[in-house]
């Protein structure tokens, strides 16, 4: 028989947390399904300065570790597994996973994000040989190696930013002329020795050989 929570929470993401939390300690049972890593895309971050009560800044490993150890202090119960259906039956929602299915009287879907890809040749064939989508992962990976970040947003500046640790260089490659990313990340970037940018160019093509296309 398929077991009960007041409410099941879809998706592990900063939003999903804070849904587990605020619902747990209000006295829900609480369910929380997340079918990769608990966290989300910010546990990528390498430093987060803008959230509240960290004066010095925190990881975004370490922030989504707290806020997960938090809800569980207050009873948010966590799965990992994939949500493959939802269906109402007899008042109830039916949540139907691929570690069985769970009935609720609420679901909330925190589905978060996905990597922004650019849909260009070349981009899934050196997927992970040279292509990545996460500079705090990879960054190691490129040490004393020129490094390509494709944006002008605050994502864009902030692996920049990380890649500069190891790579020689990083070539910042915008469509327009000037930047979206906040004042404060395009001052850091901007007086990075290793950061040079390239401006109104588009990237049509990722070319490479047998390891990596950078």
């Amino acid at each position: 028989m398929a077991k009960k929570y007041q409410l099941i929470v879809v998706g592990g993401g900063p939003a999903g947390l804070t849904a587990g939390l605020y619902s747990a300690r209000a006295g829900f049972t609480v369910l929380l399904i997340e079918k990769e890593v608990i966290g989300g895309q910010i546990a990528n971050a390498e430093r987060v300065d803008n959230y509240p009560g960290f004066p010095k800044g925190i990881s975004g490993f370490e922030l989504v570790q707290l806020i997960q150890q938090q809800a569980m202090n207050h009873g948010l119960e966590t799965m990992s597994g994939e949500v493959t259906g939802l269906t109402s039956r007899y008042g109830n929602n039916m949540v139907i996973t691929t570690e069985g299915d769970f009935i609720a009287q609420a679901v909330i879907i925190a589905g978060g994000l996905q990597f922004r890809k650019l849909e260009v040749l070349g981009e899934n064939e050196f997927m992970g040989r040279g292509v990545s989508y996460c500079a705090t992962c990879d960054g190691p990976l490129f040490r004393d190696k020129t490094v390509a970040v494709i944006g002008g947003g605050d994502t864009a500046l902030t692996d920049a930013l990380s890649l500069s640790k190891f790579a020689s260089l990083v070539k910042v490659i915008h469509r327009r002329n000037q930047l979206r990313a906040s004042k404060v990340l395009q001052g850091k970037a901007r007086a990075d020795p290793k950061i040079e940018f390239i401006w109104d160019s588009v990237v049509t093509e990722v070319k490479g050989e047998k390891k990596s296309p950078i």
